[in-house]
């Protein structure tokens, strides 16, 4: 995407939007539960699919803003190199949606009713981020993708021990965040103000809370 003109990314940026509120993204790499086939699959009794579920549908809505998050810091990054590696995260990331979406299914459950509200509200944070300059916009990757690896830690420890394909899911997903975190401090990133890091983790709370039901 090197060579394209300001007007071509803003084009391209409203169409990845579309696919990811609609649900149209595709994974480029395989469904991490085909590598726990040979688990033997156990029933989930009904609370325990309900709970599954709406953990998942939270994974999901952080991928969700996840897109928006990146789609925007890329928009507005001042260095090239900085702007392809964001594009590379945010390329991975689609997996995560397809993968969570897919998982959703299989649960016989549905994704967040709010995921426009989620996907608007974080591209505004991303621009806003991404105003600060690269380094600092960096900085807000790496705090996001921490707060993000804590979180998926938690869900591992909540998910049923015998859903085996929610939590390769869970987990593949926390090894990529944890990658896109260093790959953001070997850029060059600062660290956030202590008052941005709270309000992120106040923000977190807040859109964790409503999507595990709506």
């Amino acid at each position: 995407m090197q060579n394209l003109s300001t007007l071509d990314r803003l084009l391209a940026a409203a169409q990845r939007a579309l696919q990811t509120v609609s649900g149209q993204s595709i994974a480029s790499r395989p469904y991490p539960p085909l590598a726990v086939t040979d688990a033997p699959p156990v029933a989930l009794s009904e609370s325990e699919r309900r709970h599954a579920a709406a953990l998942i549908r939270v994974d999901h809505v952080g991928e969700v803003c996840a897109q928006a998050l990146y789609e925007a810091q890329a928009l507005g990054a001042r260095q090239e190199r900085v702007r392809a590696a964001l594009e590379r995260a945010s390329r991975e990331e689609v997996d995560h949606l397809a993968w969570t979406r897919k998982r959703l299914e299989d649960l016989g459950d549905r994704t967040s009713l709010l995921n426009a509200v989620w996907y608007a509200g974080a591209f505004a944070i991303g621009l806003l981020a991404s105003r600060l300059g690269d380094r600092l916009s960096l900085g807000f990757v790496v705090e996001t993708e921490r707060q993000v690896e804590q979180h998926l830690l938690g869900h591992l420890e909540r998910l049923p021990a015998q859903d085996h394909a929610s939590r390769a899911i869970v987990a593949q997903m926390r090894e990529d965040e944890r990658r896109h975190g260093l790959a953001a401090t070997e850029l060059g990133s600062v660290q956030l103000p202590a008052p941005a890091r709270w309000a992120m983790r106040l923000a977190a709370r807040v859109m964790t809370t409503t999507a595990y039901y709506v």
